[in-house]
């Protein structure tokens, strides 16, 4: 049951019951404990539980000989609490970033002590795109040779319709060029964006080299996705 004195009295006896144990060196009696605190009007309200009165103010805890147990912050509305929860998470996040960088610092110079070991794997990382820009190229050159003896074949048809045998092979032709043509729009972007990544980590690395502290740089930003493939609007066949 609660128990609320509004005299301000008992508890200053109580209190200085408290201070004369103290003094006299005695241990303050632990047990059940005396909540106080001051409500919105100014009065002192006493219970033997939390004062629900008080949820939104800080509660004092005493001992039965009236020596101070604890504070009881205030009770948080929903929203407080949320912005507190808030705060505690982008706290927290921080704290990981800050420590993600410095991990990744200290790999990124263990996997590269210098910058000819960085050129390399640059080198190596745009062998395979080369490789493939190669052979998209190759390609290419294919389709446009096979494509010269159909034309040749469509200039006997000039204002006729083509058989449906050579207008098939034209379409053909036609849409593997235009996969071609995509194929090697993405290869240029995706070798750009390769670079772009390993001068980022290149422009890190030389301040790392010189001696920032791993870490003491801010976060780094996370490595580049895969480009978006450079998609075309679909193109009627140029022959008819």
């Amino acid at each position: 049951m609660h128990r609320f004195r509004l005299a301000a009295l008992p508890l200053a006896a109580l209190l200085a019951a408290g201070a004369w144990a103290q003094t006299a060196g005695t241990t303050p009696a632990r047990g059940p404990g005396i909540y106080t605190c001051i409500d919105d009007k100014g009065r002192r309200l006493t219970a033997d539980r939390p004062i629900p009165d008080c949820a939104a103010k800080e509660q004092q805890l005493l001992n039965r000989d009236g020596s101070l147990r604890a504070i009881i912050p205030p009770t948080l509305t929903a929203e407080e609490r949320a912005e507190k929860e808030a705060r505690e998470r982008a706290a927290a996040e921080a704290r990981a970033a800050a420590a993600d960088a410095v991990r990744r610092d200290r790999n990124l110079t263990a996997r590269y002590p210098n910058e000819a070991a960085h050129q390399r794997a640059r080198e190596a990382a745009l062998d395979s795109m080369r490789l493939a820009m190669k052979a998209t190229a190759q390609r290419q050159r294919e389709l446009a040779a096979e494509r010269k003896p159909l034309l040749d074949e469509a200039e006997f048809y000039q204002g006729k319709p083509l058989p449906p045998r050579l207008k098939a092979q034209l379409d053909a032709n036609d849409a593997a060029v235009e996969a071609q043509r995509t194929a090697a729009a993405n290869q240029e972007v995706e070798l750009a964006r390769i670079n772009k990544l390993y001068d980022a980590e290149l422009e890190r690395l030389r301040k790392l080299w010189s001696g920032a502290p791993a870490g003491s740089l801010g976060p780094l930003p996370p490595s580049l996705p895969p480009a978006a493939p450079v998609t075309r609007p679909p193109q009627r066949p140029a022959s008819k």
